[in-house]
């Protein structure tokens, strides 16, 4: 029997133990995983062991992580029912009861190996499921630690550990055959990952490119929009695929934009500076094409700076660049992992509109947009035509985007980004993905309608409109 025969047939014996479980019994599940990745001494063991493995993010960002992502999973699971009757209609006779989906295979990204562990366990052990991790080749002690520790949280209250394991030294043909051989794959990472997960053959969620973009508008809290943005984007060095990577700023307010970005440690990039970072931060592969150096991924502001051979000050928490026109072809316009901000204009509401759809468009269609106004019309407009999957209004992208406690957002750490992304839902995903559900339906008094009722309406209003272009 090869490692992964013997994962499957561990966590699907686990997950047969519990499927009979009660609610509180499942409950505690989850307040058990979640709590060995919520608490001080484990959180902050997980951080630094991060950081150490991948070179990505920082320490206090992590932990904070932790705290914000773990504990809010765990919130949001609270009072939920997830077994047995969760939802009766007396008036249609439709009862829902949910059901285990069974064995998830779930993929870890290297930029939070730890924290996305925790909030994709708790997710789905709601549901009286059992997964196996696939952890980043870049981040396996990370991931495999934090497996452990809800291994032995899991032992602590008499729960079966194999609810959660980890397949650490899988290669690109063993995770293929975890894919396959799990009931639902949910793959938060890399491109060719996502992809991977979808043509596995299993029922997949993935997520589609970050690429988050702000508008702010005329009528904005300068001080408060600009410090929302830096605290995003420079949380964890950026490794949030939520956090910033471009501002749409109202012409007339620029100046004090830029005010308030210098205010915030921000340092604005002369064209010569913007030049050299291009040529640091992009360069050719070995397959002759330009990609993004991954030398600068989740680095500090200042390493960045240095290696592109730029003078900033030693407090400098984020770079700036000004975005040129047309904004959709200037590669400051991609997502860029990185403290890196770059920074367009615009002049009328519709001109920002034009320039935030072309940019996702080229890169994070269907992730995510911001605006910071306290006009109503303008957030009904983007909600209205935006072809994007959330739209976070007055709130720093990086945390809002996956649930925080200044909104109500499913916690989670996968984004569905919608067809426009190639992703099969714009959710987040969260405990509810993780279930099977079953329709009873009770017969009901048979809803007669004729011809009249259903087209009456229909076919007079067209008859008028037809006699009134003769």
């Amino acid at each position: 029997m090869n490692r992964v025969d013997e994962l499957v047939q561990a966590g699907r014996r686990a997950q047969e133990q519990v499927a009979s479980y009660t609610q509180e019994q499942i409950d505690d599940v989850c307040l058990a995983a979640g709590w060995a990745l919520y608490n001080d001494e484990n959180a902050q063991a997980l951080s630094a062991l991060a950081v150490e493995e991948t070179g990505y993010g920082n320490y206090e960002s992590k932990v904070v992580k932790h705290k914000r992502k773990v504990g809010g999973a765990v919130e949001g699971i609270l009072g939920k029912i997830s077994v047995g009757l969760i939802e009766r209609d007396e008036e249609t006779g439709i009862s829902k009861y949910a059901k285990p989906v069974g064995l998830v295979c779930a993929i870890l990204p290297a930029t939070n190996p730890t924290a996305t562990a925790g909030t994709k366990a708790v997710a789905i052990l709601k549901g009286r499921n059992a997964v196996i991790f696939r952890p980043s080749s870049r981040a396996r002690k990370a991931s495999s630690l934090a497996v452990e520790f809800m291994r032995a949280a899991l032992r602590r209250i008499g729960a079966p550990e194999d609810l959660v394991q980890i397949y650490d030294d899988a290669d690109i043909p063993s995770t293929a055959e975890l894919m396959q051989k799990c009931d639902l794959v949910v793959a938060t990472g890399g491109g060719p990952m996502v992809r991977a997960a979808y043509s596995s053959g299993t029922p997949s969620y993935g997520v589609g490119v970050g690429n988050a973009v702000c508008i702010i508008a005329e009528d904005a809290d300068v001080k408060e929009a600009v410090s929302m943005v830096t605290a995003s984007k420079t949380f964890d060095y950026a490794t949030s695929c939520s956090s910033e990577n471009s501002i749409i700023v109202q012409r007339g307010i620029l100046d004090g934009v830029l005010a308030e970005i210098r205010a915030n440690r921000g340092y604005v990039c002369s064209p010569e500076e913007k030049a050299k970072l291009r040529d640091w931060m992009w360069q050719v592969n070995d397959k002759g094409r330009l990609a993004m150096n991954g030398k600068i991924v989740a680095q500090p502001a200042t390493r960045i700076a240095a290696d592109a051979g730029i003078e900033v000050p030693a407090d400098t928490c984020m770079l700036v660049v000004m975005g040129e026109e047309p904004a959709v072809k200037d590669k400051f316009a991609d997502e860029k992992m990185s403290p890196v901000l770059t920074l367009f204009t615009y002049e009328t509401f519709d001109e920002a509109l034009e320039k935030i759809s072309s940019i996702t468009n080229r890169y994070g269609r269907g992730h995510s947009m911001g605006i910071h106004t306290y006009r109503a019309d303008y957030i009904e407009r983007m909600g209205q035509t935006m072809l994007t999957s959330r739209i976070t209004v007055r709130q720093p992208m990086a945390a809002a985007n996956g649930g925080h406690a200044t909104n109500h957002m499913p916690p989670t750490a996968t984004l569905g980004c919608g067809t426009w992304g190639r992703n099969s839902t714009t959710e987040n995903i969260h405990y509810k993905h993780f279930l099977n559900v079953t329709w009873v339906n009770e017969p009901r008094p048979a809803r007669v309608f004729s011809e009249e009722d259903v087209w009456g309406e229909f076919h007079a209003r067209y008859a008028t409109q037809h006699a009134s272009r003769r």
